[in-house]
């Protein structure tokens, strides 16, 4: 099996990997700078989008502001997690650069996919955020105690809300692809995920009680979706080794 691998990636040093990796960091960064610059131009739009799960729970007819830069601001961070999310699949390839060397040649045929899974797992996350769990969200954190309190909400704790949740949301989903990637690498197999998927769970449990904002709600969409991706990353990761030994046992023939 050894002439299936490309010694001239597999040989690397720590040192080179540290440097491939700052490399693909500041390739990104500068990816995510560009669609930021081009996402700045739609702030607007994209801001009038993203007001609209809390819109029905606001009596004055919008978010407030109270210092002068404050709006300037808001367009700032929609920009920067608009080019984020608009990027993805270059910022992934950029990843699947890094852990390719980490793979077997008959496996790096598999870039493409990489990119569109990796950009469809993403951009569903989102989705599912924007149009499942910040409806639900809004509706219980904004009718909860009854409606003698008017809510006011700052234009900053909402984009902080919102682009936690969304963001947190589009990468919770690469799960699976995390998991059939290691599985390439020989890091983990189905056998071992299964085995620990009590802890496994667990962690999803604190990853999502950290990255999600603190109400209980949000914790568990977010630890239902990932328990179900980890249970399809298992079957991915069962095709992958599956594929593995069909290709050593041609190889031997």
């Amino acid at each position: 099996m050894s002439g299936d691998y490309d010694l001239s990636d597999q040989n690397l040093s720590l040192i080179d990997h540290l440097t491939e990796l700052r490399v693909r960091l500041v390739r990104s960064l500068g990816i995510i700078l560009i669609a930021t610059f081009v996402c700045f131009h739609y702030a607007e739009w994209i801001f009038n989008i993203l007001r609209e799960p809390i819109a029905p729970y606001l009596p004055q007819g919008g978010l407030i502001y109270t210092g002068p830069i404050d709006k300037f601001m808001a367009y700032v961070k929609i920009a920067v997690v608009a080019g984020v999310i608009l990027s993805c699949p270059l910022w992934l390839w950029q990843v699947w650069q890094f852990v390719a060397p980490g793979l077997y040649k008959r496996e790096k045929k598999y870039a493409v996919g990489f990119i569109f899974s990796g950009s469809g797992l993403f951009l569903l996350g989102v989705f599912f955020a924007y149009k499942v769990v910040l409806p639900m969200a809004f509706h219980f954190l904004m009718t909860f105690g009854g409606e003698t309190d008017k809510p006011m909400i700052a234009i900053d704790s909402y984009l902080s809300f919102v682009t936690q949740i969304t963001l947190m949301f589009g990468l919770s989903f690469e799960l699976p692809l995390i998991l059939v990637i290691l599985a390439m690498m020989d890091l983990v197999s189905r056998s071992f995920l299964a085995k620990n998927r009590r802890y496994a769970v667990m962690i999803m449990a604190v990853v999502s009680a950290i990255v999600t904002p603190p109400d209980l709600l949000s914790m568990v969409m977010m630890l239902g979706p990932m328990w179900l991706l980890f249970e399809f990353g298992l079957i991915l990761v069962a095709i992958v080794e599956r594929k593995k030994v069909a290709a050593t046992q041609s190889q031997r023939e």
